[in-house]
C-alpha cells in the first residue's frame, strides 16, 4: 500500500489512476446500462479496449501545464468532465436507446425544461458508482492523503503520453475497421462506433460531422434544391377522388396522444379495454383508421412527430430538427398552408412550457397564429406532471381558448400525461381497472396512464358533441412515438402472447405501430378499418387531400394514404424499413408472415434492393433540405413565405377576442355562434383536481417560460 501510495503521489501514477478509474466505469456503463451487441472474441476484446485510448489521450493534456496548481485542477476537471460526459450518455440511453449527439447537447437547454421528472424516474441505485471514485478522490487530496507531486513531466515525456495514446487509437480504429468496413462512411447506427471507439471518440466524431452540417448550410445554393423537387414530383401520388374533398370547409382537430401505441387498440387486460372509447372510436363508420400505420421519429421523438406531421420532411439523423435548427429554418407547414389556401386559423395546447423542444420559435416558423401553453392554464399543485397539466384538465381548461378561434379552425391538442415514467396520482386512476402484473412497473403502469387518456379524449368528445363542433370537423387522432423502449420490450411480451426468449428486432420493428384515425362525422358512414402500410411522413398530403386542397405544388416526401399510388414502403429513421411483405432490420430481412429470416428469390432481393435504394434517397433528400435550409429558395404557387415576426404568442385570449369584436355580425368562433355565451359548461370531467385549490406540493413543477415569451 505504501508503495501504491507512493506512486499516485507522483503526476504519472496519478494520471494513470484517473485513466483506469475511468475506464472501469465506462465498462462498467457498457456491460450493465449500454446494449451494444458485442459479438465474438474480437468484438469483445475491442470493446474492452476503446476506452483507453481515447481516455488516455484527453488526461494527457494536463501534463502540458508544469505547475502543481494548475495540472492537478486541469486533470480532475477532465476526469469530471468525461465522467459527465459518460453519465449523461447512460440517462439518455436509458429512455432513447441511444447516444447523445452533439445536435442533443446544443439544443438541450431548448429541451431540459420538463425533463426533470424523467430523468429523476431513469437513475438507478447503482449510479452510485459512476461518481464514487471522485469523491473519494477529492475527500482524500483535502485530506493530503493524496500529496501534489512539485515535479513537471518533460516536454517531450508528456508528447510520448499524447503520441503513444494516438498510436492506441489509430490500432483500435483498425481493429474496428476490420471487424465493420467503413465503420465512419456508414453510421446508420451509432452503436457502432460506440461498440468500437468508444464514447469520446464517438462525441469528437459527432462534433466533426456537426461542423461539417454548419459549413454546409451556409454554402448551400438554389441549384440543390431541384434534385429534391424532382424527387417529391415524381413521387407525388394523386388524390383518391372518392375521398378527396370530403372534410372540405371543416374544423380540424389534432389529437396528440403521448406515447401511445398500436397494440394498445382492442386490447384487454384482466377482460377489461385498456381503451373502451378509442376503441369504440376504431371501430366506428364515421373513422378511417389504419392499421398498419408507424411511428418514424428519431431522437427527436415528440417533436419529429410533430415536424413530419406538420411538413411531411423527416426529423434529423441526430438530434431534433425543431430544437437545433427550428429556430431559423424555413418551412411549409399545415397552419400556413391551410390559411393561405382556405382561411384556416391556427392554434396548439399544450400544457408544458412553451419552450419545450424549442416549440415557441418553431411553431412561429410554421405559422401557428396561436400557442396556449402551459402560462395559460393552472399547473400548480397536483394539477401538473413533469410534462405538463394533465389530460382532462388540458381539454376542460382549453375551452375557454377554443371557442373564440375563428372557424374553420387548425387546432393541435398535444397531451401529456401517458408519458414516461407513466406516473399517476392514486385519486386519477380508475379503481375498477386493474392493470398487468409483469414486475416491470413501466410496462405495468402503461397501461394505467393509456386508460386515463382514453377517458380524457371521450370527455373532449362528449364537448364537441354538445357544443356542435363535432358534426363541422375532421378529428385526427395519432400516436406520436413508442412508449415501452425495445429494451422493456421482453417485459411486454408476455402480454402480447409471446416470450421474452424468444423476442427478436423484428418484434421490436412491428411495435412501431401506432394509431392513425381520421374520424369525419356525416361522411357518409363509409368508415373502416384500412391495411395500407404507411407512416407519419403520409399525414399531411393525406389531410389536406381530405380538406381538397392539393398537395401537388409543395415538397413532401409522403403520400396520401387513400391514393392508389400510395408508396407502402415505410422508412425508419435508421434507414431500416418495413412493407407489406418484409421488413428489413440492419439489413437482415424478415417476412411478415412467419417473422423469420426470409429466404429471397432472385426477383425478391431485387425488389427489396429497390426498396432499399428508395429509403436512402427520401431520407437523404430530407436531410439536405432541411440541413442546408433549401427551402428559403423555392416559392411555390400562392405560398407566402412565413414570417414568423407576425406571430405573438402573449395574450392570445386578448387577441382572439379583439378579433371577434371587429368582425362582430361576421365572427365565426363558437362563441360568437353560440350567442356571445360560453360552452365552458358544455364539458363535464370527473377530475379530482378541478376542485383543488393551488397548494404546496412536492410534485415536479413546470416551470414558465421566459419573460420574453410570457
Amino acid at each position: 500500500m505504501k508503495k501504491l501510495s507512493k506512486f499516485v503521489d507522483t503526476r504519472i501514477g496519478f494520471f494513470i489512476l484517473l485513466v483506469v478509474l475511468f475506464w472501469f466505469k465506462t465498462l462498467f456503463a457498457y456491460f450493465t446500462d449500454f446494449s451494444l451487441g458485442a459479438e465474438g472474441i474480437f468484438q469483445f476484446l475491442i470493446l474492452i479496449f476503446n476506452p483507453l485510448a481515447t481516455t488516455a489521450l484527453i488526461y494527457s493534456l494536463a501534463f502540458y501545464f508544469k505547475r502543481a496548481r494548475f495540472f492537478y485542477p486541469v486533470i480532475m476537471g477532465l476526469d469530471i468532465a468525461n465522467t459527465l460526459l459518460l453519465y449523461l450518455n447512460v440517462i439518455y440511453y436509458r429512455e432513447f436507446t441511444d447516444f447523445m449527439t452533439i445536435a442533443t447537447m446544443t439544443g438541450y437547454s431548448k429541451v431540459n425544461q420538463g425533463l426533470s421528472g424523467s430523468s429523476l424516474a431513469l437513475t438507478n441505485f447503482h449510479d452510485i458508482f459512476y461518481w464514487l471514485d471522485i469523491v473519494i478522490i477529492l475527500v482524500l487530496m483535502l485530506l493530503r492523503k493524496i500529496h501534489f507531486d512539485p515535479r513537471a513531466v518533460g516536454s517531450r515525456l508528456a508528447f510520448a503520453f499524447t503520441s503513444m495514446s494516438l498510436v492506441l487509437f489509430g490500432v483500435n480504429l483498425a481493429c474496428g475497421e476490420m471487424s465493420r468496413p467503413q465503420l465512419l462512411g456508414r453510421t446508420f447506427d451509432r452503436n457502432y462506433i460506440v461498440k468500437y471507439l468508444g464514447i469520446d471518440a464517438f462525441t469528437g466524431y459527432d462534433l466533426v460531422k456537426s461542423q461539417h452540417i454548419n459549413d454546409m448550410r451556409q454554402s448551400a445554393t438554389k441549384s440543390e434544391l431541384e434534385k429534391v423537387k424532382k424527387f417529391t414530383d415524381k413521387h407525388y401520388a394523386k388524390a383518391n377522388p372518392q375521398m378527396f374533398g370530403i372534410a372540405k370547409g371543416r374544423n380540424v382537430i389534432i389529437i396528440h396522444l403521448e406515447s401511445f401505441q398500436q397494440f394498445i387498440i382492442d386490447k384487454k387486460i384482466n377482460d377489461q379495454e385498456v381503451t373502451p372509447f378509442l376503441n369504440s372510436l376504431y371501430h366506428s363508420n364515421d373513422t378511417y383508421a389504419f392499421d398498419n400505420f408507424f411511428h418514424q421519429v428519431g431522437q427527436g421523438k415528440t417533436s419529429d412527430a410533430e415536424n413530419m406531421l406538420e411538413t411531411s420532411t423527416f426529423g434529423l439523423p441526430q438530434g431534433s430538427l425543431f430544437a437545433t435548427l427550428g429556430s431559423d429554418n424555413t418551412f411549409q407547414g399545415a397552419p400556413a398552408i391551410l390559411n393561405q389556401r382556405a382561411g384556416y386559423t391556427s392554434a396548439v395546447f399544450h400544457g408544458n412550457v412553451a419552450s419545450f423542444w424549442n416549440r415557441n420559435n418553431v411553431y412561429k416558423n410554421l405559422g401557428y397564429q396561436y400557442f396556449f401553453d402551459a402560462s395559460y392554464y393552472d399547473t400548480s399543485g397536483d394539477k401538473a406532471t413533469g410534462y405538463g397539466l394533465k389530460d382532462k384538465l388540458l381539454f376542460k381548461d382549453s375551452i375557454k381558448y377554443l371557442q373564440a378561434l375563428q372557424q374553420p379552425f387548425y387546432a393541435k391538442y398535444i397531451t401529456v400525461t401517458n408519458h414516461f415514467p407513466y406516473d399517476l396520482d392514486d385519486e386519477d386512476k380508475d379503481p375498477n381497472f386493474q392493470t398487468t402484473n409483469t414486475g416491470d412497473a413501466n410496462v405495468d403502469n402503461y397501461f394505467i396512464t393509456a386508460h386515463y387518456l382514453d377517458q380524457s379524449v371521450q370527455e373532449f368528445f362528449d364537448y364537441l358533441k354538445k357544443s356542435g363542433l363535432y358534426d363541422h370537423s375532421i378529428i385526427m387522432i395519432y400516436g406520436d412515438h413508442y412508449g415501452i423502449s425495445n429494451s422493456e420490450n421482453t417485459s411486454l411480451a408476455s402480454v402480447l402472447g409471446k416470450t421474452a426468449d424468444n423476442w427478436t428486432d423484428f418484434d421490436n420493428a412491428q411495435l412501431q405501430r401506432v394509431p392513425m384515425m381520421f374520424v369525419i362525422p356525416n361522411s357518409g358512414g363509409h368508415g373502416h378499418i384500412d391495411h395500407t402500410y404507411g407512416g407519419e411522413i403520409d399525414v399531411l398530403p393525406t389531410l389536406l387531400h381530405l380538406l381538397g386542397i392539393s398537395s401537388k405544388r409543395y415538397i413532401q416526401f409522403g403520400t396520401d394514404l387513400f391514393s392508389k399510388q400510395h408508396s407502402q414502403v415505410v422508412a425508419f429513421r435508421n434507414q431500416d424499413f418495413v412493407t407489406p411483405h418484409y421488413t428489413v432490420i440492419g439489413g437482415t430481412v424478415y417476412d411478415n408472415r412467419t417473422g423469420k429470416e426470409a429466404k429471397l428469390t432472385k426477383k425478391q432481393q431485387e425488389r427489396i434492393k429497390k426498396d432499399h435504394k428508395l429509403v436512402n434517397t427520401e431520407l437523404s433528400l430530407s436531410d439536405s433540405l432541411n440541413e442546408k435550409n433549401l427551402l428559403r429558395f423555392y416559392h411555390p404557387k400562392g405560398f407566402k413565405a412565413v414570417n414568423p415576426a407576425d406571430y405573438n404568442y402573449s395574450n392570445g385570449l386578448k387577441q382572439a377576442e379583439q378579433i371577434e369584436r371587429k368582425k362582430g355580425n361576421k365572427s365565426t368562433s363558437l362563441y360568437s355562434e353560440n350567442h356571445n355565451q360560453s360552452t365552458e359548461n358544455y364539458f363535464s370531467t370527473d377530475a379530482p383536481e378541478q376542485n383543488h385549490s393551488s397548494t404546496d406540493s412536492n410534485r415536479i413543477k413546470i416551470t414558465n417560460p421566459d419573460a420574453n415569451n410570457k
